[in-house]
């Protein structure tokens, strides 16, 4: 029988999709574009006897989901790109205590306070993270709005699962846009905090969870321990969707909404005798390194398609280890890069590479029409 599909905004299919993942608290303040989240959860929260608190501010919101998971109970933030700029110490305390937090981060453009043009800017703060030491969250990417659904239920289950705090980096394009999405029921396990959770030490010794580690060797030992995790996280969780790679010559690399734009140009260029595929990172972090680097060894070209200055760009070159060559098409933020935008830049790629154009003029073309 097929699941019954509502057309739904992207923010709201997130806040629902938390409240069926069995979120108990939402702590948040609003900033476009992403201020419907927490509109939703307002009154859902409350109708279901839920926590709701709409914070004094950003670092309030950040502070209280480490409380509330640190007693074992789901709970979420969301926020957008300059404003998650303000939990960046909150998460490498959360990251070092491994606390659980789901963090969504709806992107506007930047740096600074920036404006509410929808943009892909915030990936290396996410993948590579603002706060201090070494640590990394798991990052997913969602590309349509029933991807809102299911990769918020994918966040809540790895958060616990392995302890990580997990986001979700969406854009201020598919926050606002509606499709239809059915959201079903939560699909993974619940999972055993017992271990770990402050709940009351009546009946059992008391616990702690803390990040200072006052010797040397300790702190030594907890960071390896955390890449390890880290390892681990990499080897099970990895995911990525690919097109067409197979037969391409050229390999059209996005994520999260772009994802839509280079699949469209890939079916025009297919359209014109061209051999191009598609592939998309599904988790930002654990990158599929591995996986790109399979396909530059067998000598496939790849297209990075951002909008950014070339954030994604630099994890794909370290992939491809120069296996083969790495092009970039970009705006950095507004307008999306349109289907035809993409075929023309491609198209101009790949007859430098043939030779029928230089490289000069084709960065000259980039710079005027992109």
């Amino acid at each position: 029988m097929t699941e019954e599909k509502v057309l739904i905004k992207g923010n709201y299919a997130i806040a629902q999709a938390a409240i069926n993942a069995g979120c108990q608290c939402y702590f948040g303040y609003p900033i476009t574009p992403q201020t419907e989240i927490g509109e939703y959860l307002s009154g859902k929260m409350q109708e279901l006897g839920r926590a709701y608190v709409c914070a004094e501010s950003e670092l309030g919101a950040i502070n209280m989901v480490m409380g509330a998971v640190a007693t074992g109970v789901k709970a979420m933030t969301s926020s957008s790109s300059c404003a998650v700029s303000l939990m960046q110490e909150a998460l490498s305390y959360a990251a070092s205590d491994e606390l659980p937090v789901v963090l969504v981060n709806v992107m506007r453009t930047g740096p600074g306070l920036g404006y509410i043009y929808p943009a892909q800017g915030d990936y290396n703060q996410a993948v590579y993270g603002g706060g201090n030491g070494d640590y990394k969250l798991i990052v997913l990417a969602p590309s349509t709005v029933q991807e809102c659904v299911d990769l918020t239920y994918r966040a809540f289950y790895l958060a616990q699962k392995y302890r990580n705090p997990t986001m979700i980096l969406a854009d201020g394009l598919l926050g606002q846009m509606m499709e239809p999405a059915s959201f079903g029921e939560y699909p993974y396990p619940e999972v055993d905090v017992s271990s770990w959770a402050l709940t009351g030490a009546k009946g059992r010794p008391a616990r702690t969870i803390y990040s200072v580690a006052t010797e040397e060797k300790k702190q030594i030992q907890h960071i390896y321990d955390l890449h390890k995790k880290f390892e681990v996280i990499a080897e099970n969780e990895t995911s990525y969707e690919e097109f067409n790679t197979e037969d391409a010559e050229f390999i059209l690399v996005a994520f999260g909404s772009m994802t839509r734009n280079i699949k469209a140009a890939m079916n025009v260029l297919r359209a014109q005798g061209k051999k191009v595929g598609c592939f998309r990172p599904i988790t930002l972090s654990p990158f599929p390194y591995k996986n790109i680097k399979a396909l530059a060894e067998k000598g496939k070209d790849m297209i990075v398609v951002e909008m950014n200055m070339g954030q994604m760009l630099k994890d794909v070159k370290y992939a491809v280890e120069g296996k083969s060559q790495v092009s970039f098409v970009n705006r950095p933020c507004g307008e999306w890069l349109s289907v035809e935008e993409i075929v023309a830049a491609v198209n101009e790629i790949i007859a430098a590479k043939e030779g029928s154009i230089s490289g000069k003029e084709m960065e000259s073309r980039y710079a005027t029409s992109i």
